[in-house]
């Protein structure tokens, strides 16, 4: 939806749905009309202030991968102008009265990245196709493109709209906002003639920050991360006790190994340890002394981590989740905790074009993997259905892959048992049971027709195993065990909230996220 908020009236004052999904840029032009730019398919839309008109444009540019526009511009003779990321960069024209749209790039040119534009005072639009000064500058007017022999004028038009980052910091009195603390609940504005800083305190309820990743750590503790802002959550149910700080990035997959805590976090796929027997000291890349100390990261092959496998060996680490913002296929990073040695393999090393979604250790020195057809934020899926695949941890080399499941895009989370078979949850509506030795399925069910969609995260965590052996999957509407002797899902209890990220198992109780909380189920004692 669009929306107009009047804040002097505290009320929203123009509200209308439009082409999906969510502005990446915003732009006013000199008639005082506001344009927004839509993720994925570049829907545009119009809206005047002063006549109370508005127009959707819907679609104007379609390509086969999801675009994000995070520059928009308007030059001065009726034209809107955006920047296309991030598989292939383009900057795309659109004529207000009409409609008409067209790109402007020649397709040689076009790369990986992000486009930008900008408004100039001399009513002209620029831009460059990929941001850098080994790029070239166009300058953009009525609809056509001009290569420029040199650098963009660059002067401006003052604004806060035309990228992703609009705020309002210059206030009309002069003074600037310095700091809004939304954590902290803070407001610090600067008078720029005199220096002189007044902070202001305000308050405000919400939800709060949505959970990603959780697990039991080395303490048996209740540990994870979350999104917006970017949190660590500790619950202590002995003590019934929180800890709550800022994070280094998003926690998108965790786990324990030893007496260690581990983090997949996005972005760049990096891999953080924690002591929790040590003192807290917020994260560094690159400085000593941290906890959470910082590893590693991975960027581009691995950018946004789904899944970490911490190997029962005790010291090998697998990392693995989709590529950077508009490449297709993710790779795996190997870290040894003993010698601190990493190594980061690429897709095409793996399985080409897919990216590696879940992971399991088998007891005869393999892994078995299981891909997803996602590519990285904005990128182009190119392979059209996932695989499982075994590799050997020793070489790392794949020794076997096969698309198992026709049609599959998703082995969204698997889970080995003590005698060799794998469970597995594929597209979230499907379970499996997997023989890696003979190479085949021994079990499939379709789940959603009768439990719905497992739950769901960036980090799945939906196979959870109890102390004693004992596998349950988590759905959006509840929790099934699975029957070791039959492999049939035994419902157990339909969930009062929507479970989203999954978790881990602690003294009979399974612990599991929906959007902001934490929740535990006392699951009954079997016999």
């Amino acid at each position: 939806r669009f929306v107009e908020f009047d804040p002097a009236r505290r009320a929203f004052t123009f509200c209308q749905q439009t082409f999906p999904q969510m502005a990446m840029g915003m732009a006013e032009d000199d008639q005082g009309r506001i344009f927004s730019v839509t993720y994925p398919d570049s829907g545009v839309a119009c809206f005047n202030p002063a006549t109370r008109a508005w127009r959707d444009y819907g679609s104007v540019y379609q390509q086969n991968w999801r675009q994000y526009q995070r520059y928009v511009a308007a030059d001065d003779a009726g034209w809107l102008y955006f920047g296309v990321g991030n598989t292939a960069s383009q900057i795309v024209a659109v004529e207000i009265e009409t409609g008409q749209a067209e790109p402007l790039v020649p397709e040689p040119e076009r790369g990986r990245g992000s486009a930008l534009v900008y408004r100039d005072l001399d009513g002209a639009v620029y831009g460059q196709v990929l941001a850098g000064d080994a790029n070239p500058w166009y300058r953009f007017y009525r609809g056509r493109a001009e290569r420029l022999a040199g650098a963009s004028p660059r002067h401006p038009v003052p604004t806060i709209t035309g990228h992703q980052g609009l705020f309002h910091q210059e206030f009309p009195s002069g003074r600037r906002l310095v700091e809004c603390d939304l954590v902290e609940r803070r407001l610090v504005v600067e008078d720029p003639g005199t220096g002189i800083r007044r902070e202001l305190g305000f308050d405000y309820t919400s939800d709060g920050a949505h959970l990603m990743g959780l697990a039991v750590a080395p303490d048996r503790t209740i540990c994870g991360g979350t999104a917006f802002p970017m949190r660590f959550f500790c619950y202590d149910p002995r003590a019934d006790r929180w800890t709550n700080r800022a994070s280094y990035g998003q926690w998108n997959t965790v786990a324990r190994q030893g007496d260690r805590f581990f983090v997949g976090g996005y972005g760049a796929g990096f891999l953080l340890e924690w002591d929790p027997a040590s003192p807290w000291v917020e994260t560094e890349k690159g400085a000593t002394g941290c906890n959470p100390t910082f590893l590693t990261e991975c960027e581009p092959a691995i950018n946004r981590p789904h899944c970490l496998l911490a190997h029962p060996d005790g010291h090998i680490l697998v990392l693995a989740g989709t590529p950077g913002y508009g490449y297709t296929g993710g790779g795996l990073l190997f870290w040894d905790r003993r010698t601190g040695d990493r190594v980061l393999l690429e897709h095409q090393a793996i399985l080409p074009e897919h990216s590696t979604m879940s992971l399991v250790a088998l007891a005869d020195g393999m892994l078995l993997g299981g891909t997803t057809t996602g590519p990285g934020t904005g990128g182009e899926k190119k392979a059209e259905v996932a695989e499982l695949y075994l590799m050997d941890l020793a070489s790392r080399r794949i020794t076997w892959h096969a698309p198992v499941i026709p049609g599959a895009q998703e082995y969204t989370a698997l889970r080995a048992r003590p005698d060799g078979l794998v469970y597995g949850v594929v597209d979230r509506r499907r379970f499996i049971v997997f023989d890696p030795r003979a190479r085949k399925l021994v079990h499939e069910e379709e789940t959603e027709p009768r439990f719905g969609l497992t739950a769901y995260q960036q980090g799945p965590r939906i196979l959870v195993a109890a102390d004693n052996g004992a596998v349950y999957l988590l759905f959006v509407r509840g929790i099934a065990r699975v029957e070791p002797e039959t492999f049939a899902l035994t419902w157990l209890a339909d969930s009062p909230v929507p479970i989203g990220p999954g978790g881990d198992f602690l003294d009979d109780r399974l612990y599991f996220g929906s959007e902001s909380r934490l929740y535990s189920f006392a699951v009954p004692r079997l016999g």
